[in-house]
């Protein structure tokens, strides 16, 4: 009899224990479960990089010289942009020698109703290559000056891409060639754009370091 009660007693325990373990089993599983999606919602996402791929055209102003435009103004960037490009030119103090020799050709008004165009335009340092007495005669000579500033017009708006190997016609009839990638680009092997993608209301401005020569 007191065996009997005994084996009734253990029965009655294990009946007791055993629910008590399985939902202890399955309660570790969801801890389980549960801890392991917080991990994974918590890990920290991959940064992406915002910087473009190398070799990628800006699509921006870019290049060094881009940092002496002024901030705001009739200079800025944003001011150019509002104004044709001889007028946008006139407010950029680095462009003070171009805008003299747009002047003295009579080219104000050509550039500033024209629509659509790209202009390499050299800065005064660009000029400042040319010996003086070449320079004073150049600007002196007004058809001689025509055809150079014509030569570095191109009656299309291009962007960085198409600089990357192209060859176009310019005003001035005779052709330049342009290459390079990213915010590397020259214009007929020797002269590179020092601020590039500059926008204005009638064209894109290409600033370049050395005064372009026409080839005929």
């Amino acid at each position: 009899m007191t065996a009997f009660r005994y084996r009734r007693a253990a029965l009655a325990l294990t009946a007791a224990v055993l629910p008590l373990t399985l939902t202890a089993c399955g309660g570790d599983d969801g801890s389980s479960d549960a801890a392991a999606d917080k991990a994974s919602s918590s890990a920290p996402a991959e940064e992406k990089s915002s910087a473009p791929a190398e070799g990628t055209p800006a699509d921006g102003p870019f290049g060094p010289a881009c940092a002496t435009v002024p901030k705001d103004g009739a200079g800025s960037f944003d001011g150019m942009a509002q104004d044709p490009v001889a007028t946008a030119a006139s407010n950029n103090p680095a462009l003070s020698t171009l805008v003299t020799a747009v002047k003295k050709a009579g080219l104000v008004d050509t550039l500033n109703n024209a629509q659509n165009i790209t202009v390499f335009a050299p800065t005064n340092d660009a000029f400042a290559k040319i010996p003086k007495a070449d320079l004073d005669k150049v600007l002196a000579d007004k058809e001689m000056l025509t055809n150079i500033l014509t030569y570095h017009v191109v009656g299309e708006k291009l962007s960085p891409m198409q600089l990357e190997s192209g060859t176009y016609d310019t005003l001035q009839k005779s052709s330049l060639t342009t290459k390079g990638s990213g915010e590397n680009y020259t214009v007929n092997d020797t002269s590179k754009v020092v601020c590039g993608n500059v926008p204005t209301a009638n064209a894109t401005v290409y600033i370049v370091d050395t005064v372009l020569m026409p080839k005929s």
